[in-house]
């Protein structure tokens, strides 16, 4: 997890845009060389609710753009906040609540799917 609390804004575009790296450009070339762009999507858990524990043959990433919430990854829980960049490596049971049980938590959520992985139905998972 990756928090833009964290990291130092870098001056981009000819000094014009002050730019938050929360994953450097090719860091993750090695893990997902040959992967495709799988989804992009935005969704809100409601406070109380969760997205129960599922697994699929992505890279996902979940971006915290509002709220507060607790982030399982198989056997880790954090806390995640406004500006946090979570990664769920390929196969890794995963899950998420909102802290409070009165306020949501919205994502915004992307997956980068494996080369040779067959097509995963999120709808059941």
């Amino acid at each position: 997890m990756r928090s833009i609390e964290d990291v130092e804004p870098v001056a981009e575009h000819n000094g014009t845009v002050p730019v938050w790296w929360l994953v450097n450009p090719r860091e993750m070339h090695a893990i997902t060389d040959g992967g495709f762009l799988e989804l992009v999507s935005e969704f809100e858990v409601a406070g109380g609710g969760e997205v129960d524990p599922h697994s699929h043959p992505t890279h996902e990433f979940y971006y915290v753009t509002s709220g507060r919430g607790l982030m399982r990854i198989a056997d880790e829980e954090h806390e995640i906040v406004q500006g946090d960049l979570v990664h769920i490596p390929p196969n890794a049971v995963h899950s998420l609540r909102p802290i409070s049980d009165h306020a949501p938590i919205h994502c915004f959520c992307f997956a980068v799917g494996l080369k040779d992985a067959g097509e995963v139905d999120y709808t059941t998972h």
